[in-house]
């Protein structure tokens, strides 16, 4: 089903309830978790893109000089960039991918890298959501941009406003449980380019250099991609990718304002994806060395654009893999130490079962998230991204086994990509689970959001 309006939503959650059946609206489908799968009524959100006027006859005088759009829910990555270009704003983050909509990446925390920068929770001002009974509800931090006077005036009882801190920092990381998201009030900042610089290293050289200070030294936005498995030196070599802020490139060379065009035309085509499953079935031993000769070959000294551009990774995207992603604190050491572990892991796993790691990982970091459920909650993050080819050997027990050994770490999974919670681990993890958990029961008090994602994890019985 495609709903093309707010009082369509509001009709298919009481449709839902009245058949006794669930409800869920997914993002573009890029989730590799149940995290959108429904028993359920399942709604597409292609007809619920675009941007709304940001003053809907409600908004507060002072909201109104901010940097702020008010965008649909099923509005792609893709279109909001160009959307926002064409009014010279930008996001001031996002992640590798611009397919995903906006109340998926919102919805699921996902995020970008830079340790300033949050992850797209925390980008939301205010957002209206469809709740069970088909109630309307605009939820705000309690200084919101919303006039409260202005809305009880316009729409009455028909819909409700909250603006309160803790609803608000459970509703923004929601992962479809507390209800439909039809629109969102996202802050922006004004266009800015980026440039992009590819470098090679080792993990064992730049460990000990990995504090919030240090990452802020290399860059705005630096992440690391690393090999699992060490060379014949016994490192393990690694692309550190630094985007930083330039002028606009107007006369750069025409090989700076692009990235690697031959490996992009590479990895778009289809036949690259069966070809890199063939080798890796056939000849996984060589597998360590072809690593480092594809960090080598990504080493670039200069890339630069427009900020959207810079931060999608572009056809790589395309590749056949799946993946699992790992929160761990920075601020006490955890994150050099999980790395550790998964290198040791990866190459015993290997020798002891003939089990390989099929891709290099990436090493993303984010600043403290306020969003209750968002992986980055209180704490400074380094995302560890564990990608595996397609079809690899016991792939997904190699993932389960890594996020089982670094339990003790305090990693968080990242709900949209492939995990194994359980109804134990999310009060263990997320200190204010409780406060989350309130709302949820407050939104889904029919349960018609309910899914095989919220009973495995525990959000529903």
């Amino acid at each position: 089903m495609r709903p093309d309006s707010l009082a369509a939503l509001v009709a298919l959650v009481q449709r839902a309830e009245r058949e006794g059946t669930t409800i869920r609206l997914v993002g573009a489908g890029h989730a590799w978790s149940d995290v959108a799968l429904t028993d359920g009524l399942l709604l597409e959100p292609d007809e619920l893109g675009g941007l709304l006027a940001l003053d809907d006859g409600c908004l507060r005088p002072e909201a109104a000089a901010q940097r702020l759009v008010r965008v649909l829910g099923g509005t792609h990555l893709r279109d909001l960039n160009a959307a926002l270009d064409d009014q010279d704003l930008a996001l001031p983050n996002m992640g590798g991918y611009d397919a995903q909509t906006i109340g998926g990446v919102v919805s699921t925390s996902t995020h970008g890298s830079g340790v300033d920068f949050g992850p797209f929770p925390d980008l939301v001002r205010s957002m209206d959501l469809v709740v069970a009974g088909g109630e309307v509800v605009r939820v705000e931090p309690a200084d919101g941009i919303t006039e409260a006077s202005a809305y009880a005036g316009k729409h009455g009882a028909e819909r409700s406003l909250i603006q309160d801190d803790e609803t608000f920092s459970a509703a923004i990381c929601g992962m479809g449980c507390l209800g439909l998201v039809h629109s969102l009030v996202l802050e922006v900042r004004d266009k800015f380019w980026l440039n992009e610089v590819r470098t090679l290293d080792t993990w064992e050289a730049l460990r000990d250099r990995l504090t919030a200070d240090d990452l802020r030294a290399m860059g705005d936005h630096a992440e690391l991609f690393v090999n699992p498995y060490a060379g014949d030196d016994g490192g393990h070599r690694l692309l550190v990718t630094v985007r930083k802020p330039c002028p606009e490139p107007d006369d750069l060379p025409p090989d700076k304002r692009e990235r690697h065009p031959l490996t992009e035309l590479a990895s778009s085509l289809p036949l690259t994806g069966i070809l890199i499953r063939w080798y890796m079935r056939l000849f996984p031993q060589t597998l360590p060395g072809r690593f480092d000769q594809v960090l080598a070959d990504m080493r670039d000294d200069g890339y630069a654009s427009v900020s959207y551009r810079v931060f999608n990774i572009g056809a790589a995207n395309e590749l056949p893999a799946y993946s699992m992603e790992l929160g761990v604190s920075i601020e006490d050491g955890s994150h050099v130490a999980a790395v550790d572990r998964i290198l040791e892991i990866a190459e015993r796993r290997r020798r002891e079962d003939g089990i390989y790691h099929t891709s290099p990982f990436s090493l993303r970091f984010v600043a403290p998230s306020h969003a209750y459920a968002s992986m980055m909650h209180g704490r400074a993050t380094m995302m560890i991204e564990l990608i595996m080819v397609k079809g690899s050997k016991r792939g997904y027990e190699l993932l389960a086994g890594y996020e089982s050994a670094l339990a003790d770490l305090g990693v968080r999974s990242h709900w949209g990509q492939y995990n194994k919670l359980t109804p134990a681990d999310l009060p263990r993890l997320y200190p204010q689970w409780a406060q989350w958990m309130a709302v949820h029961e407050r939104f889904n008090g029919s349960g018609v959001f309910d899914s095989p994602f919220t009973r495995r994890v525990g959000i529903s019985a």
